[in-house]
């Protein structure tokens, strides 16, 4: 089956080597929904058990509630083992029968764990598959940990980058932190750019823009943001970010670097703007700041170009995405001037993405990159 699924982006080919490499007891995967975690392990562990590579596959996964966000027992759903059963089939759907897996979880192949009853088992033989664990209790999946026994392997699969986006506390973002670093153990990170499933990308875009829509704008973000109602009240206003006491803080004194963003839908700075300016200007002489617009996109360089010191450093930045809890910004080339004298640079570009999207902003440098 996993011969069948095809690598869609550089990380996914990561994860497919993570997953046929023996060296490792323990893989994490972790990144946005629709990267292909769940499809990749599901497909890996199945083909395991079925040529007999481990006796039993264990699946792990989280039923919760959508409304009240609690996760139910096995005790409290009586349907527990086969919504599981369904989501194995919703994920591998077109890739094997739907008879294969009844036959799978017939024979015992494949066994549905509740991850708040652990206690006294022992899973020896068995590839042990984990899913969604940001919605798990990290005790929960530790104790996995322990309870793994000889000639088994544990595949870990969690989404940060939504839940980070939501302002809810994240497991997964925990667990993969006690990964990192850790002897026969492979951490896969997925970002934005792995999303092969269709309409993911828009919802993590409208995420983003209710995240957005829903700050509490400080009074002289209200100041700009009543401003441009007025001056372009036909553009779509997602939201105002002010940075000029931070800018101040930093000592940073550039011109360009203005003092506040105006974030507005896609295909809509032209409005703000005005055919010749004249609507920004107008925003800029209302609130005595410097101001720039910027669209919401799932490019981000854009946002740092509009807020950096040295805009032009950006065309080193190869690529800005979601890496667990943080955005982070690999850059085709050494520049010191992306990160400034003592990082006032990035520490400003940092300040407003926090304020943006409630995430830290790291910068990894070629030469880091080549030693990992």
């Amino acid at each position: 089956m996993l011969e069948s699924i095809k690598p869609m982006s550089k990380g996914q080919e990561e994860l497919l080597n993570a997953l046929t490499n023996s060296n490792y007891n323990i893989i994490g995967i972790f990144g946005p929904t629709g990267t292909g975690k769940s499809l990749f392990s599901l497909a890996y562990s199945i083909d395991s058990v079925s040529t007999g590579k481990f006796r039993k596959l264990i699946v792990a996964k989280p039923i919760v509630d959508v409304v009240t966000q609690e996760e139910l027992t096995r005790k409290e759903y009586d349907k527990y083992e086969d919504m599981v059963k369904d989501y194995i089939k919703d994920v591998l759907g077109g890739f094997a029968e739907e008879k294969t897996i009844d036959d799978l979880f017939s024979s015992g192949k494949i066994e549905v764990l509740d991850s708040r009853y652990l206690r006294g088992r022992s899973f020896n033989d068995s590839i042990i598959f984990l899913d969604d664990v940001q919605l798990m209790k990290p005790e929960s999946v530790l104790e996995l940990f322990i309870r793994a026994g000889k000639n088994s392997r544990l595949i870990i699969a969690g989404d940060p980058v939504f839940q980070t986006l939501s302002n809810e506390a994240d497991s997964s973002e925990i667990i993969r932190e006690v990964l990192l670093n850790e002897k026969d153990v492979k951490v896969v990170d997925l970002g934005i750019k792995d999303i092969v499933r269709a309409g993911t990308k828009r919802g993590i875009r409208l995420l983003l823009e209710y995240k957005l829509r829903s700050r509490k704008l400080s009074e002289a973000e209200k100041k700009v943001m009543d401003s441009a109602k007025i001056r372009a009240p036909d553009a779509d206003i997602i939201t105002v970010v002010e940075f000029s006491e931070e800018k101040k803080k930093l000592n940073i004194t550039s011109e360009h670097v203005p003092d506040a963003l105006i974030v507005v839908k896609e295909g809509n700075a032209g409005r703000l703007i005005g055919k010749s300016g004249e609507r920004i200007n107008g925003i800029e002489s209302d609130t005595k700041m410097k101001v720039r617009v910027v669209e919401l996109k799932l490019d981000f360089k854009d946002i740092i170009r509009a807020v950096h010191p040295l805009p032009w450093v950006v065309k080193h930045v190869d690529d800005v995405d979601f890496q667990g809890n943080e955005l982070v910004v690999r850059l085709k080339k050494e520049s010191g001037g992306f990160i400034g004298q003592k990082g006032v640079n990035i520490r400003l570009v940092e300040y407003v993405i926090k304020q943006m999207f409630n995430v830290g902003v790291r910068v990894i440098q070629p030469s880091e990159e080549n030693q990992s």
